[in-house]
């Protein structure tokens, strides 16, 4: 196990061999990404790139969860303080073009693990969900738990997920399958449809991962580089960083339906928990399960 050489409200930081571990670390939240977490997330993975030492990253989530997702309780009181304690700014609720303005702020912030020129591998477990999948899906590779679940329930009434890497993972048909119903797949079954690279038992996902950062870490990190960034050239080719941009314009414009909207209402008349728990109450379990 790492043994955690810097930590912070958000953070921890360690180097073990030649492989930095950087956990999300609020777990009190179940690792909610914040605009606070995300800018030091995107510094920690700059200083694992940068330093000499490491060859390869590995991203984790404190307690009992990867990340479920972006920070909303944050988001909802950041939103009203923009509107009325800072007028002159944009807000996150104002216009479509505010709206969209604010989501690409976030995923530039996001987009660092892809953008880093050595290998990132994210290592799941527990809740992986909205933003939790655009975080783990812009790493290189992702190894989760059997039993991790994955997915964006969020697609049901919030939005569309703003960073989009789910098709050059698993395709049109399971992306579509995935976010048109916002069901989630367990870590067993997202390894079998391509959504990650493997899956492990959960008393085994440390070692699984470990295991292949040592494999990667035994080759010359400029090899590395040349090998990550030709497959990333590749999906760019194929539209990835353009697909990124509309995808952000997209979860504005799903943010004016009528779906959201009634969302929004029932956040602020019976608080964000009962809010969820009524936007999943038609879909039951909510799990996607392949038929092989």
């Amino acid at each position: 196990m790492a043994k955690w050489l810097q930590s912070t409200e958000h953070l921890r930081f360690a180097v073990q061999g030649r492989v930095a571990r950087i956990a999300l670390n609020r777990p009190d939240r179940r690792n909610a990404l914040s605009w606070e977490m995300l800018c030091e997330l995107r510094a920690a993975l700059l200083e694992a790139d940068d330093l000499r030492a490491v060859s390869v990253i590995v991203l984790e989530g404190a307690g009992p969860d990867f990340c479920a997702g972006y920070d909303m309780k944050s988001a909802y009181a950041r939103y009203a303080a923009e509107g009325s304690a800072a007028p002159d700014y944009r807000s996150g609720s104002g216009s479509f073009d505010d709206d969209a303005w604010k989501l690409e702020r976030f995923q530039e912030l996001l987009r660092t693990a892809f953008v880093l020129h050595k290998p990132v591998i994210a290592k799941v477990h527990g809740h992986c969900v909205a933003g939790g999948t655009d975080l783990a899906l812009y790493c290189d590779m992702v190894i989760a738990a059997d039993d991790a679940r994955i997915g964006f329930p969020a697609t049901r009434a919030m939005g569309s997920p703003p960073n989009h890497m789910w098709i050059y993972n698993v395709g049109p048909q399971w992306a579509k399958r995935l976010l048109l119903s916002g069901d989630v797949v367990s870590g067993a079954d997202a390894a079998r449809i391509g959504l990650v690279v493997a899956s492990a038992p959960a008393d085994r996902l440390e070692e699984e991962v470990m295991a292949l950062a040592g494999r990667l870490a035994s080759v010359e990190p400029e090899l590395l580089a040349t090998q990550k960034r030709i497959v990333n050239l590749a999906l760019e080719l194929a539209g990835a960083g353009t697909l990124a941009r509309l995808a952000a314009e997209m979860d504005a414009r799903a943010h004016l339906s009528r779906a959201k909207q009634q969302f929004d209402a029932d956040v602020a008349a019976h608080g964000f928990k009962a809010a969820v728990q009524k936007r999943d109450a038609p879909f039951g379990e909510g799990v996607a399960r392949p038929s092989w």
